[in-house]
């Protein structure tokens, strides 16, 4: 089973790299680390490997750190550079000296370093999935549910590793070996699971719409003059809404929180309390009403497939559309096509901000 997990692991990594150009970022680099340490689990457990016994845990201390890092880099503004992680190879450092020298501390170290990367990006969890501002708007709801499961797990593996040292001090270990070998497989799978999530929701490099669309960039996000908070709220409101009409920024399907904020010179938070304070929702789902007004628009002026409309309204899946078109008119795009606009009268009355032509 771990090798099995490896090769799985494998195939999606060259997946994420072929879609990053062939560039290693640190999602990547994750699921890259998370296979080699499946392939190790297999060697040391299956086969009996001894060498493995002493880079296994090196990893495990990396592990944590790495994804950490990686999620941390979905609030950033900036991509994160490998020249700026070397406070989180301090964990697997320790460990490498205490394999060499001192072993009996291994456990405790790693038993700290996961249950400490795993309450921190619980931390960043908490924050909701406004947070992951590099994340694309329409992904960002799936990025914080990988964000979550990816805390939750590294928690987990922090008291299952607890329980099976315990199991090695109290006995002779006899049912550590396949506790150990099935939660190790699957946080491995899980997790690397999480971490591919989590990637495909950032924008790819290069995207030439992407560029095209943020050309023209402010100076950066700036604070509102001080103002009352519904008049903040307001002016806000007002400055999303021109570039939504005027620009038609809704229609990049690479849009982020990160972007808007930069397009709008607003910082992030304003922006995504301002749009939960008047409009009782979150950034996600009013940027969705913009391309979902938009497509209602197409739908009943143009002759054009739903596929396409779907596409040149800004949605990236067809999955996301539907639910989406559902949540706002009460019906599927092909059935509102048919109806000729006519919307349920549940759906009409639902507050929506309608895009403009």
């Amino acid at each position: 089973m771990p090798f099995v997990v490896s090769l799985v692991l494998c195939l999606i990594l060259v997946r994420m790299i072929r879609q990053e150009g062939w560039k290693l970022g640190l999602f990547p680099l994750l699921v890259a680390t998370f296979a080699i340490q499946a392939v190790l689990s297999g060697l040391n457990w299956n086969i009996g490997w001894y060498p493995a016994r002493f880079i296994q845990p090196i990893l495990a201390a990396l592990l944590p750190a790495l994804s950490f890092a990686a999620f941390d880099q979905l609030r950033r503004n900036n991509v994160a550079k490998f020249s700026g992680l070397w406070l989180h190879l301090i964990p697997a450092s320790v460990v490498a000296g205490l394999v060499a020298f001192w072993r009996a501390p291994i456990d405790l170290v790693l038993f700290a370093t996961c249950l400490g990367y795993g309450l921190a990006l619980l931390r960043v969890a908490r924050q909701g999935p406004g947070a992951l501002a590099a994340a694309r708007i329409s992904d960002e709801w799936t990025a914080h549910k990988a964000l979550v499961a990816m805390a939750a797990l590294l928690v987990l593996t922090a008291f299952i590793d607890a329980t099976i040292s315990l199991d090695f001090f109290l006995g002779e270990g006899q049912r550590a070996q396949t506790l150990l070998t099935v939660a190790s497989v699957l946080w491995l799978a899980v997790a690397g699971y999480a971490a591919t999530v989590a990637d495909d929701a950032r924008p790819h490099m290069g995207s030439n719409a992407t560029e095209e669309i943020f050309a023209v960039a402010t100076s950066g996000p700036r604070s509102l003059p001080s103002a009352s908070s519904t008049e903040e709220d307001a002016a806000i409101i007002d400055r999303i809404d021109t570039l939504m009409r005027e620009q038609h920024l809704y229609r990049d399907a690479d849009l982020t929180l990160e972007r808007l904020a930069r397009r709008a010179g607003i910082p992030a938070r304003q922006i995504s309390g301002a749009l939960n304070r008047v409009h009782g929702r979150n950034v996600s789902q009013v940027v969705n009403e913009y391309r979902v007004g938009d497509a209602k628009r197409r739908l009943i002026a143009t002759p054009d497939p739903v596929t396409v409309i779907m596409l040149e309204s800004g949605f990236g899946t067809k999955s996301n559309f539907n639910r989406e078109f559902l949540r706002i008119t009460g019906m599927t795009p092909s059935a509102y096509r048919r109806a000729d606009g006519e919307t349920p009268a549940a759906s009409k009355a639902q507050t929506e901000v309608p895009a403009s032509s």
